[in-house]
């Protein structure tokens, strides 16, 4: 049977700018992405259906038998997939009228339809609790828990590497876990509130004092005397130091040098300055307000602590100071002093001063220099994908001058 991940168009609109350039399936929360972890419970791969600008980059399955749909912004158990397993054709597991999976006996759906035909189906209401993603802040609100059920899935009846004795480790030596290839010399690390991963090829240099849950995900570099407060995840081919609380890179970004960064979410190939600071916590203390792609304004997050998130590609200058609750868009460049818009849309270029459009072949140019570091190449999928972000934020760069 075809697995298939689906974006839900509410869901998709909330988590945009994330969302721009991937399925909501491939957002990373805790150690893997919610992909990952539904192909590594299920033992197969899997398939997206999502909006078609994406499809080039995350294809569709060419099988049209049977498929098994799950909404790619839901984390999953042992206990939710015991309910997916037992559906039957053309019956739909739902949650307070959130669709969670359903099954159908042919592959024919597209994303412009799928939501209205499971109307017709057999609705299952899931009487156990889910873990799902609704807005960019409930990754990192969310990042603790799903660390440490990923810490737990990864390694089970599995022996770390030895960690070296020039570490000082506080709280239960079991809570950390060195795969091959992964370098941890002279650090403090706290496992008293969660376990702490370090990845293949990954490396934890001197100095550094890290509190879990924490995850350094493969090929990462945590730079010397670094301070990290869970619950913190640094994705793949990430290079950070200086201060990090509670925040996710999904992988290939930087903030290489001093700088605090809390309760954040940056997507890959981004690069912070030196320097960069974000505010997460108003001077009021009162609930951070957040623009919403959706509903084109912002919205209260209920929450106290919320800092930045920022889209594929965005760079920031030495120096960048990012208020409370900034969204940056997808391949933003933004420098000088003072603090910048608080929403930043896709292709701005520009800081506190104001901003204007990001010529779109300089920004491919940068992009392309980016990934050639790390021996990848931008691919006209890619670029494919770029260029419609670009058109569909116009509207937004116009209403910033």
């Amino acid at each position: 049977m075809n697995l298939i991940l689906f974006d839900c168009h509410k869901t998709r609109e909330n988590l945009l700018p994330l969302t721009f350039t991937r399925p909501v399936a491939d957002i990373r929360i805790g150690i893997l992405t919610i992909r990952q972890k539904w192909e590594k419970l299920l033992g197969q791969s899997s398939f997206s259906l999502i909006e078609s600008y994406l499809a080039d980059k995350f294809p569709a399955s060419n099988d049209s038998s049977a498929a098994l749909y799950i909404n790619g912004s839901i984390l999953p158990d042992e206990q939710l997939l015991d309910a997916i397993r037992h559906l039957g054709a053309l019956q739909s597991l739902n949650i307070q009228g959130q669709v969670i999976a359903f099954k159908t006996e042919k592959h024919h759906l597209n994303y412009e339809n799928f939501e209205a035909i499971i109307k017709s189906f057999t609705p299952i209401e899931y009487k156990g609790t889910i873990l799902s993603i609704n807005h960019p802040w409930d990754i990192f609100k969310l990042n603790g828990e799903a660390l440490k059920s990923d810490f737990a899935s990864l390694t089970k009846g599995r022996k770390s590497k030895p960690l070296s004795n020039t570490n000082k480790i506080i709280g239960p030596a079991e809570n950390i876990f060195v795969e091959e290839g992964g370098k941890v010399e002279y650090a403090i690390l706290n496992t008293n509130a969660g376990p702490i991963y370090i990845g293949t090829d990954a490396e934890i240099m001197e100095g550094c004092t890290i509190r879990g849950p924490f995850a350094l995900c493969e090929h990462a570099t945590l730079k010397m005397a670094a301070k990290i407060y869970g619950a913190t995840t640094l994705g793949p081919h990430c290079k950070t130091g200086g201060e990090i609380s509670n925040s996710v890179f999904f992988g290939y970004s930087n903030k290489a040098h001093d700088g605090f960064l809390g309760n954040s979410v940056i997507g890959e190939w981004c690069n912070l300055g030196a320097d960069t600071n974000n505010s997460n916590l108003k001077n009021n203390y009162s609930n951070v307000d957040v623009f919403n792609y959706r509903e084109g304004k912002t919205i209260d997050t209920g929450m106290v602590f919320c800092g930045m998130v920022m889209g594929d590609h965005s760079k920031s200058g030495i120096n960048t100071m990012f208020n409370t609750g900034t969204v940056v868009g997808v391949s933003a460049n933004i420098f000088g002093g003072g603090f910048p818009a608080k929403f930043i849309p896709s292709f701005s270029w520009g800081g506190a001063d104001g901003f204007e459009t990001y010529a779109f072949d300089k920004a491919i140019e940068v992009a392309q220099r980016m990934m050639e570091r790390r021996d990848l190449k931008l691919q006209q999928s890619d670029i494919k994908i770029l260029k419609t972000v670009l058109e569909r934020e116009e509207k937004h760069r116009n209403k910033k001058g």
